[in-house]
């Protein structure tokens, strides 16, 4: 088999054009603080090599006696002599204990010398020093060095950022730590939804940063600060980017944490520099995040005096938000899940003096939060957003996002094509209630245990026309529950009504009278549903004036931040006995109906337990079919589990078959096989 040579390959063309910059290294103010502790090490030691020993006249007669001395130069005028000594004179000085130089320097008085000094010099083998080879470069440098590094000490960490408003890294303490975005950001109410209440609070704010003349005109004021007040996840800051990227403003944003330090005085300082460049930039937007860390009530308190830095913090803000000019067109916008613990001086007309509720979203609101983040990801077309958005009550904005972006990991886990309304589901019930816990080991009386405790909760908020439509119920243990039944509400209630309430009072205990005529034992499992139904029957007494014998007279206590330690119930004893009589009254009532019902509907239960045990999760229209009569004709989890391994075994033998062929077309050495990897087939 001849081999066709392979035709030369051609060396790439050098990139035509300028040859790139190279990288500028930059050195910091500790790195030349490093090179100059080594230049004045090294100068230290040459110094030390080179310095000059004094000596006393007499300890001179004395080596010049012993011809320590190698050389000696008499200088009349300076009254000194100065030369050097020989070798071993210095090593023997050194083992004696004496630190010797090499260079010795002899100041004397010109009655010490006697007259033929020359000569005793020159008998006793000491010649002519020569100094001309000196350098007083050196000395010099170790001299000035000290000085020259102090005061590049004060450059870097004083001088250097004089003009940008800081002094290095000690002073920059003082600067403001905000966040400035352009106007090249493209953050628009289109971006924001569920709050459209809010949207429309803020309008004018934008119309006065596109348009203030148009205020001016008839003398109007446009509020100096917004304040943004809602739960937290519900959009408040997002809301303030809106409204900045609307008006097309910078937009300068910082924690209200940012402003405390360990230094005194430093949150002041920071303020101060924030509000400075606001005012530069605008018309702008000061968007001030989690406002309650610095803004907090003043007065008698653990943490409060007149040097506190908190308090330092907020007066220097009220200061700045009150020393506004008419013309200033910097609004000021803070946002907060506390509005009721903020001080007095800062929501007052002039200041924060317009409070805008950020809410959670409602069924509308929730719908189009949804399907705006659901453009990020691929999707089923026919995903119904309305339904989730109905099984999502309370769901704020933050919540709703994370349940897209879960329901996107799962179907990309389970390699497939787009997101499907079963990923929803599934992300919807992990966001809230946490991960569905399929491998936990549980025994059948457990199991069944469970089953019968999910199975009344189905049944009674099915039966119960004025509960919640049942949405599905399954024994699948999730987080901290070992099974969860699940409501559908058809509409965001604003408020509750006595049936509605006791018909949550009867749901809640469905399990547990479940456990109870079914099991011949009651569990502990029921712990949640107890304190959900003396909640809601103390709220029915104490705060909606719900009940019979007391009538509506709201008896639970303040928890607003006045209310000091120590405080106990405004009510007499007498009446806490009569609030707890009828508690246990709206309770028994409850739980007797609810045993009347399961009582008449037994055979309806047990159906329902059955098909819990066998398919671990119903759907309403499931359930609805069982209590109609009927049967279910669906795969359990095992068939579904079946099915699963029995794709991925044929995944696994379809890539082992691939693979086993591809070593049969590359190990078989076919005749016409181009081992050279020629274009052309071999001759």
């Amino acid at each position: 088999m001849i081999k066709k040579p392979t035709p030369p390959q051609k060396k790439p063309l050098k990139p035509s054009g300028p040859k790139p910059p190279l990288h500028q290294y930059s050195r910091g103010p500790f790195s030349w603080l490093l090179i100059g502790l080594v230049v004045m090490f090294v100068l230290m030691t040459l110094t030390k090599m080179s310095r000059v020993q004094p000596l006393k006249y007499s300890q001179f007669e004395a080596y010049v006696e012993q011809r320590y001395v190698e050389s000696a130069e008499l200088n009349e005028s300076g009254r000194k002599i100065k030369g050097e000594l020989t070798d071993a004179a210095v090593e023997a000085l050194n083992q004696d204990g004496t630190v010797a130089a090499k260079i010795y320097e002899v100041r004397y008085a010109p009655e010490m010398l006697p007259e033929n000094f020359t000569t005793w010099l020159k008998n006793n083998g000491v010649q002519e020093y020569d100094s001309a080879g000196e350098s007083w470069v050196l000395p010099l440098l170790v001299n000035l060095l000290p000085l020259i590094l102090i005061v590049g000490l004060v450059y870097f960490f004083f001088l250097r950022n004089l003009k940008s408003g800081g002094g290095g890294m000690l002073m920059n303490f003082g600067r403001s730590k905000h966040r400035m975005q352009g106007k090249e950001h493209k953050m628009t109410f289109e971006d924001v939804a569920g709050i459209e209440e809010a949207k429309d609070e803020v309008a004018e704010i934008i119309e006065f940063l596109r348009n203030p003349k148009k205020f001016k005109k008839l003398g109007g004021r446009i509020p100096r600060g917004v304040l943004l007040v809602g739960p937290p996840g519900c959009g408040k800051t997002l809301l303030a980017k809106a409204i900045s990227g609307e008006a097309d403003v910078p937009f300068f944003s910082i924690a209200g944490s940012d402003f405390v330090e360990m230094f005194v005085g430093v949150g002041a300082s920071r303020v101060r520099d924030l509000f400075k460049q606001a005012k530069e930039n605008a018309p702008c937007i000061i968007f001030l995040d989690e406002v309650d860390a610095i803004g907090k009530k003043r007065g008698p308190g653990f943490a409060s005096g007149g040097h506190d830095e908190r308090e330092q913090t907020l007066n220097a803000i009220l200061v700045e938000m009150d020393g506004f000019g008419t013309d200033d067109q910097v609004i000021v916008m803070a946002a907060t899940n506390r509005g009721d613990i903020l001080d007095g001086a800062l929501t007052r007309p002039g200041r924060f003096d317009r409070q805008v509720v950020v809410p959670l979203p409602d069924l509308k609101g929730r719908m189009k939060i949804l399907q705006i983040h659901a453009k990020k990801i691929k999707y089923d077309p026919n995903v119904d957003f309305e339904r989730l958005a109905r099984g999502t009550p309370m769901f704020s904005g933050a919540e709703l996002e994370a349940l897209i972006n879960e329901a996107a990991i799962s179907a990309s886990m389970h390699d497939k094509d787009f997101v499907e309304m079963a990923d929803f589901e599934e992300a919807r019930d992990k966001v809230r209630w946490g991960r569905a816990k399929r491998s936990r080991d549980v025994d059948d009386h457990d199991r069944k245990m469970t089953a019968y405790h999910e199975a009344g909760h189905a049944l009674v908020q099915s039966m119960l026309a004025d509960a919640d439509p049942l949405h599905k119920v399954s024994i699948i243990p999730r987080g901290p529950m070992g099974g969860a039944t699940f409501a559908l509400p058809k509409k965001d209630r604003l408020y509750y009504s006595k049936k509605y309430c006791l018909a949550n009072l009867q749901v809640c205990f469905g399990g547990r009278v479940a456990e109870e005529l079914f099991c011949d034992d009651i569990t502990s499992g029921a712990q949640g549903d107890i304190k959900q139904a003396t909640m809601i029957a103390r709220e029915m007494v104490t705060e909606w004036g719900m009940g019979e014998e007391l009538g509506p007279i709201k008896y639970s206590p303040d928890m607003g931040p006045e209310v000091y330690y120590g405080m106990g119930p405004e009510y007499s004893q007498k009446t806490a006995e009569s609030i707890d009589r009828e508690i246990k009254r709206l309770i028994d009532e409850a739980y007797k109906k609810v045993k009347e019902l399961m009582q008449a509907q037994k055979d309806k239960m047990e159906a329902l337990t059955q098909a819990l045990l066998k398919y671990e999760t119903l759907d309403a229209e499931d359930v609805k079919q069982i209590l109609d009569g009927g049967t279910l004709d669906k795969p359990t989890v095992a068939d579904l589990l079946k099915k699963e391994q029995e794709k991925a075994a044929e995944k696994t033998a379809d890539t082992n078959n691939s693979s086993a062929k591809t070593n049969d077309d590359t190990d078989g050495f076919p005749e016409n096989n181009n081992l050279d990897g020629a274009d052309n087939p071999s001759a």
